[in-house]
């Protein structure tokens, strides 16, 4: 029998027990901080019926859905006319379920199927990996995990502040410093373009400026030209695409830029009333930057949109979302007004390393290992062993009788900071000697003082 050699499905990526402590310093910091304002966490199934996913993320976006093959016979249902007909005609006899593409969809379809028991405006946050058949390449992958949190059934736009204050908190607790909230209206948008003489071609307006950093000023007039609008339009942009200031005065600018435009000027009020629940927190706008030619997500959003970048880091975006008028209309369910974002997880993990902000002691898992040189000093180290983790105090103990050295080798190839050695000396004391094993010092020691010790450090 030949001997096979494992390997990893494409796109995959196993993660170790140093990136799942760095992951889950992360994620834990995100997740409190969304209980700390008041969502709830709701996981849904990897799988979904392909009659939920298909037909939500455009003809692109249902070619990357993993389709699950029916389980028993999957072939049973198809004829050979069917297989000349091509994929498409086989595609539903042989799978009915497909794995999750985002956590937005089954959010949607749980609301409406929780519709009558759920209490709104409903605050939900969710961390799950999801599947895209995608061309695996550096930084995408076709099993990520997505870190959502959105509040569906209400407009307020307390939850917009809210937002900001929760990415804030996380980027504090995570200690990075040096980044911007980037935030803009879709209605400021739809009123730019209404005001340049191009009303309802602000997704081709937006798809274009989108690019701004990218491909310069120059080459989005040229795209913009190409895209059908005329040269009178393209130069009205101008000041918006050079405008610069504080907040305030970008807004001040737009309420005179925009004064034609109804709908425009409703998301200046939307986004200075942002700006003022901020300060009723008596919070001021640190990171906060008005971004007028801010695009994302187009289709989507209808009002607030978020985008969050770190500087001088190798990597784009880590965080972005916004407001949507109807979530849940492909589902029968009308008018479900929400707002929502994502932390994207693997981004800040590659920028956390990128800027070496780990902590040190994220790795290390056990706060104690015990050593012994013979049976005797095995059995009286098994209690004391029982005594540190009834304190609360992650501890192991070797499980082998070997040379000191090894057992030595293994605590530092561990990172364990101390280790207790009992000896007959110890044994004949009702004691343990603890050995920091950083600075090297090693003194003798009741049970309850290493506790002690221990924890104190």
């Amino acid at each position: 029998m030949s001997i096979q050699k494992p390997t990893l499905p494409k796109g995959t990526r196993d993660f170790g027990p140093i990136q799942m402590a760095k992951r889950n310093y992360i994620l834990e910091t995100i997740k409190s901080t969304f209980r700390l304002f008041g969502y709830q966490q709701l996981e849904t199934p990897s799988m979904e019926n392909l009659s939920v996913l298909t037909g939500k993320y455009g003809d692109e976006g249902d070619q990357l859905l993993f389709k699950v093959l029916n389980s028993g016979d999957f072939l049973k249902k198809v004829k050979g006319e069917d297989l000349e007909k091509g994929a498409a005609n086989v595609l539903p006899k042989v799978a009915e379920k497909g794995l999750r593409y985002d956590l937005t969809v089954p959010f949607a379809r749980y609301v409406v199927m929780n519709r009558n028991e759920l209490t709104f405006p409903f605050k939900r946050f969710q961390i799950q990996p999801v599947w895209r058949a995608d061309r695996p390449q550096r930084g995408r992958y076709r099993e990520f995990y997505q870190c959502d949190a959105d509040v569906v059934g209400t407009d307020s736009l307390i939850c917009e502040a809210e937002i900001l204050l929760m990415i804030r908190r996380v980027f504090a607790e995570l200690k990075l410093e040096d980044y911007d909230i980037k935030i803009n209206n879709r209605k400021i948008l739809t009123g730019i373009s209404e005001v340049i003489g191009e009303p309802g071609k602000e997704g081709e307006l937006c798809v274009a400026i989108d690019k701004l950093d990218k491909i310069g000023w120059e080459k989005v007039q040229e795209e913009l030209t190409q895209r059908g609008f005329t040269e009178d339009a393209v130069k009205k942009l101008e000041p918006i695409i050079d405008l610069s200031g504080s907040n305030d005065e970008k807004l001040a600018f737009l309420k005179g830029f925009l004064s034609e435009s109804e709908e425009g000027l409703k998301g200046v009020a939307e986004l200075e009333e942002v700006l003022k629940i901020l300060a009723e927190f008596g919070e001021g706008q640190e990171h906060v930057d008005f971004d007028v030619v801010l695009a994302r997500g187009l289709s989507y959003y209808t009002g607030a949109i978020f985008e969050v970048k770190v500087n001088n880091v190798s990597i784009g975006s880590v965080s972005g979302g916004g407001r949507y008028d109807n979530l849940t209309g492909v589902f029968g369910l009308e008018g479900v007004s929400g707002v929502g974002f994502s932390f994207g997880v693997d981004r800040i993990y590659d920028v956390l390393e990128e800027l070496n902000l780990f902590p040190e002691d994220q790795t290390q898992s056990t706060n104690v290992m015990i050593g012994y040189f013979d049976e005797e000093g095995r059995n009286y180290g098994l209690k004391i062993l029982n005594g540190l983790r009834s304190a609360g105090l992650s501890a192991e103990i070797y499980p082998d009788y070997a040379k000191v050295k090894k057992q030595f080798n293994y605590a530092d190839k561990k990172q364990v900071p101390y280790v207790v050695m009992i000896g007959s000396e110890e044994i004949a004391q009702n004691k343990v000697t603890l050995k920091n094993l950083k600075t090297g010092e090693q003194e003798m020691h009741s049970l309850e003082e290493v506790i002690g010790m221990v924890k104190a450090s």
